[in-house]
């Protein structure tokens, strides 16, 4: 147990300069904008709360780890479900045991609209996507396989996956860049 005192001096002197990364982070991984606010408010309850118990010897990695898991948590709460897993699920046969015909047809459709918007994309930023989301490779591992920065392989991640979502919703599927590339708020879908 850590004592109260000891805890508000590393929440003031660890956690909070780390803020403006951590949002950055947010907005960049969270589709609603207007709940970025309350995604950091609550991933500092759980900072807190967790510094109850011991420090991390390591910050900065635990807030991001932190992050993480609290986007992928508030992802599975709004039952959205990831390509990986769909993917994982299909070769497996699981979905055959549990699901109707008629799903079986629609995750099938999913997938090979997926397939599409995969091939949509320009080489580059195709080749970053299947490399890190469907390989599973770093960030850093991506940017040494393909002889490019590890900026480069952010860029083209964050445009790929974007161009995808996009198309998945209905959209053109196009990269855009720059003001263009602002995440859609919720009442524009």
């Amino acid at each position: 147990m850590v004592d109260a005192q000891r805890l508000d001096d590393w929440f003031l002197s660890e956690v909070m300069p780390l803020e403006p990364a951590l949002m950055r982070f947010l907005r960049r991984n969270w589709r609603n904008g207007s709940e970025v606010a309350d995604l950091r408010q609550e991933l500092y309850v759980n900072l807190y709360d967790a510094g109850r118990e011991a420090l991390p010897s390591q910050t900065r990695a635990f807030v991001f780890r932190a992050a993480r898991n609290l986007l992928i948590n508030r992802a599975l709460r709004g039952q959205v479900v990831s390509i990986e897993l769909v993917a994982d699920l299909e070769a497996l046969n699981v979905a055959d045991a549990t699901a109707g015909p008629e799903r079986q047809v629609a995750a099938r459709d999913e997938l090979r609209r997926l397939q599409i918007g995969l091939d949509r994309l320009p080489p580059r930023c195709r080749e970053v996507v299947v490399l890190r989301r469907i390989e599973g490779l770093s960030q850093r591992e991506v940017a040494s396989k393909l002889g490019v920065g590890e900026d480069t392989v952010e860029k083209q991640m964050l445009y790929g996956m974007r161009a995808l979502i996009d198309f998945m919703l209905g959209g053109s599927g196009k990269i855009r860049r720059g003001a263009a590339a602002q995440t859609p708020k919720a009442g524009e879908l």
